[in-house]
C-alpha cells in the first residue's frame, strides 16, 4: 500500500471517528467546515484526497489538528515523528514547499510545520476559527506575512505572532529562498 493510499484511508477514518466523537451529522460538519457534503462522504469512504485547504478547514471544524485527521494510529504518549515521515502537504514545481513536523492535541490543535518559499512564490490561507494563533520564526531569507491586507517583513533570525482568525499570506518578495519554522494553535471545539 502507498502512502497516499495509507493516508487516504487514515483521513477516512479519522473524519468519522472525530465527527461522530463530536456528534456532528454529515450535514453539520459540511456547513461548518464550508465543504460540501459530497466531498465529506467521499472522503469518509476514502473515496478521495482532498486538497490541503479542505484538510485544514474539516480540521478547523472538528477541533482537531491535520496530524490527527492523518495519524495511522494513535501513538504512545511520546511520539518520535522521524525526518521521513514528515508529511509534504503542499509544493510548487520551482521548489517551494510546507511539511507537516508534527502535531498534537494541546488541549485544542496544536501543529509545527517548516515551509520553504522560493523567491516570488507565496501561499494564502483563510481564516482559522477565532482564538487561533499562529508563530514562526525565520531561519533564513526575509518573509513577508500579509495579515487582514497589511504585511509585515520577517528577517531572518526574527520571530512573528499573530492572530490567525483573518485572511493571512506567507510569501517571499526577495530573491533568496526563506525557510521557517511556523506553529499553529487552535482553540478547542466548544
Amino acid at each position: 500500500m502507498s502512502d497516499l493510499d495509507l493516508l487516504t484511508q487514515s483521513l477516512a477514518r479519522n473524519v468519522k471517528r472525530w465527527r461522530n466523537e463530536r456528534g456532528f451529522t454529515l450535514d453539520t460538519l459540511a456547513a461548518r467546515a464550508g465543504v460540501s457534503r459530497g466531498m465529506l462522504i467521499q472522503i469518509e469512504q476514502a473515496r478521495t484526497n482532498p486538497s490541503i485547504g479542505t484538510v485544514v478547514k474539516i480540521g478547523d471544524a472538528l477541533g482537531v489538528s491535520v496530524t490527527t485527521l492523518l495519524d495511522y494510529e494513535q501513538g504512545p504518549k511520546v511520539r518520535i515523528v522521524p525526518a521521513d515521515q514528515a508529511v509534504r502537504l503542499w509544493h510548487t514545481d520551482a521548489g517551494s514547499y510546507s511539511r507537516l513536523l508534527v502535531g498534537t492535541e494541546a488541549p485544542g490543535p496544536l501543529e509545527m510545520w517548516e515551509w520553504r518559499l522560493m523567491p516570488g512564490e507565496g501561499s494564502a490561507s483563510d481564516p482559522h476559527p477565532a482564538g487561533t494563533v499562529e508563530l514562526a520564526h525565520v531561519t533564513e531569507g526575509e518573509l513577508t506575512l500579509t495579515v487582514d491586507g497589511a504585511d509585515h517583513v520577517v528577517p531572518a533570525g526574527a520571530s512573528v505572532t499573530f492572530e490567525a482568525n483573518a485572511p493571512h499570506r506567507y510569501g517571499n518578495t526577495g530573491t533568496a529562498p526563506v525557510e521557517f519554522v511556523l506553529t499553529v494553535s487552535v482553540p478547542p471545539v466548544r
